[in-house]
């Protein structure tokens, strides 16, 4: 997963700012090739550290949000097994209960990451280190509690979650089965019948290309559902840097949104989006699925 995040790390720098409508890049948002011509222009005036800022707590957050995200799905869909028959219900309510469980653990992180990602410093001056934007986001006046800063958009955020990483594992399994039954003979890993006999895994295994696809695909699916949340939820997270005194609210950013650009405009990035989860769902799933195989879990 942190491989995974790193490859396409200059593309989630981009989507941020195009997003939360920075000033200094907004004119290239939804134009042709805009994402190339974001990131030059980031490249130029800040070099390669600039296509990555923000990264170093994307890494910090991703450990703790992949492992508990795995681990809790895998326990869910058991427990929900035994009181859900329709298995696409079931997967998909262990998938969006994962993902609120393993947000709510790691907002905090992704809220540092978000305002660090955000900010667009005039050339040559320093970038802002992660214990100034701490100190920053916990002196905002807004709420009378400092922490309670770490979690503006939080709500949107769990409503977003829901669809998110509902439709992601949904779709991931759907496809896999797919790929196991109608497209079995160009997809599947012919095994041996007496190795398998000893394993506790009885799950056919699928060649890479094609689980790389199927994780691909599910993230594509799961963006689509969630996007509208999600660019909420960041013009949530950095109005603070704007006006820190006020408590922003989902209606009235949904209500601006509207106002500039219609239905479009909940979809600024989507793009940059798809380029960025087709990798970073199709690596992490496929490393899901062969750790599971390594460690002979069905």
């Amino acid at each position: 997963m942190h491989v995974a995040k790193t490859v396409v790390a200059p593309l989630d720098r981009v989507k941020i700012l195009f997003q939360t409508h920075n000033t200094k890049f907004a004119r290239y948002a939804g134009t042709h090739f805009g994402l190339f011509k974001a990131s030059a222009e980031i490249y130029r005036e800040y070099g390669i550290r600039g296509l990555y800022q923000g990264h170093s707590m994307q890494l910090a957050r991703i450990f703790p949000y992949a492992a508990i995200k795995y681990m809790s799905y895998e326990q869910l869909k058991l427990m929900l097994g035994k009181r859900i028959s329709d298995q696409h219900l079931r997967n998909f309510l262990a998938g969006s209960l994962c993902g609120v469980i393993s947000v709510a653990v790691s907002y905090p992180l992704e809220m540092i990451r978000v305002r660090m990602a955000y900010s667009t410093p005039s050339a040559g001056a320093p970038a802002e280190r992660v214990r100034g934007v701490v100190k920053m986001i916990y002196n905002e006046p807004a709420y009378r509690f400092g922490l309670m800063n770490f979690f503006r958009g939080f709500p949107l955020s769990l409503m977003g979650i829901v669809p998110y990483g509902g439709v992601s594992f949904l779709m991931h399994e759907y496809f896999t089965a797919l790929a196991r039954s109608k497209y079995a003979d160009i997809a599947t890993i012919q095994s041996d019948n007496t190795h398998t006999k000893s394993r506790r895994r009885k799950t056919r295994e699928l060649r890479a290309w094609a689980e790389l696809i199927a994780g691909g695909l599910s993230g594509m699916v799961a963006q689509t559902a969630s996007y509208p949340f999600e660019l909420v939820r960041r013009r949530m997270q950095i109005a603070g840097v704007h006006n820190p005194s006020k408590r922003t609210k989902a209606g009235q950013i949904i209500r601006d949104v509207w106002h500039k650009a219609g239905l479009r405009g909940f979809y600024v990035g989507l793009t940059i989006g798809y380029v960025k989860v087709f990798p970073m769902f199709a690596v992490s799933f496929y490393t899901y699925e062969k750790l599971k195989a390594v460690f002979d879990l069905d």
